[in-house]
């Protein structure tokens, strides 16, 4: 986008700032009236004969169209692919297994790519996968449509399912109760005794005397004098 001076062409197409058709001019005129107006001459259409500028604040436009995108990118929602994978000849308990493993991909958002693996001799019947892709389908029609048919690429063949908006749930966040703490019941104080209420301390008991063997034959010498006194 070439703005003032830098549009070198002799003629234009002037659009004022008010969008009203101003007509043409020569570039220099044309640069001579967004100068009095303090403005700037934008060339928005290149390709017309004579190129179309239009008298704007430049600075004022490109701010608007930054806010304009980054508005966009807020509204864009992020698109989750997931996919599933399964035989041609899968049994009927691993087929409602998958089924709702899908129907759950479907629920919170996300698109499904169910592949069909093919090994040796079942690539003689696609058909067998195809078969299985559409029954497929047609069980989650009421949450989901076929963004992509079944298309047979080497030995996969794969299918694209889209959830309708309506059929989306989003999960609410679960408040988890935070740990109640445990409440250890307070210590009770034994009662204080009063000036009055003086409990006497019961007696220690004697501490047993330790015998030894030098002792005890001083005992029997003991007896012995008695004896010899008597």
């Amino acid at each position: 986008m070439r703005i003032n001076d830098r549009i070198r062409v002799p003629r234009v197409r002037v659009v004022g700032a008010d969008g009203s058709q101003i007509g043409v001019l020569e570039t220099k005129d044309a640069l001579a009236m967004a100068e009095q107006q303090d403005l700037d001459l934008v060339e928005v259409a290149p390709q017309a004969d004579p190129p179309v500028v239009r008298i704007m604040d430049f600075g004022k436009y490109k701010y608007e169209q930054d806010q304009a995108k980054k508005e966009a990118r807020k509204k864009q929602s992020l698109v989750v692919v997931k996919e599933m994978k399964m035989r041609p000849k899968i049994d009927r308990h691993d087929y409602e297994t998958k089924k709702g493993h899908v129907v759950r991909f479907l629920r919170q958002g996300a698109k499904v790519k169910v592949t069909i693996m093919f090994r040796g001799r079942e690539m003689v019947h696609p058909e067998l996968g195809e078969r299985l892709l559409l029954r497929l389908a047609d069980d989650v029609q009421e949450i989901a449509k076929i963004d992509v048919p079944p298309k047979l690429d080497g030995r996969n063949m794969t299918m694209v399912l889209g959830p309708y908006k309506e059929a989306i749930i989003h999960k609410e966040p679960v408040e988890v109760p935070t740990r109640q703490r445990r409440q250890q019941p307070a210590p009770t104080e034994a009662p204080r005794a009063g000036p009055e209420t003086v409990e006497a301390e019961a007696p220690k008991p004697a501490r047993p005397r330790k015998i030894t063997r030098a002792s005890s034959d001083l005992g029997e010498e003991n007896e012995d004098a008695e004896a010899e006194d008597a």
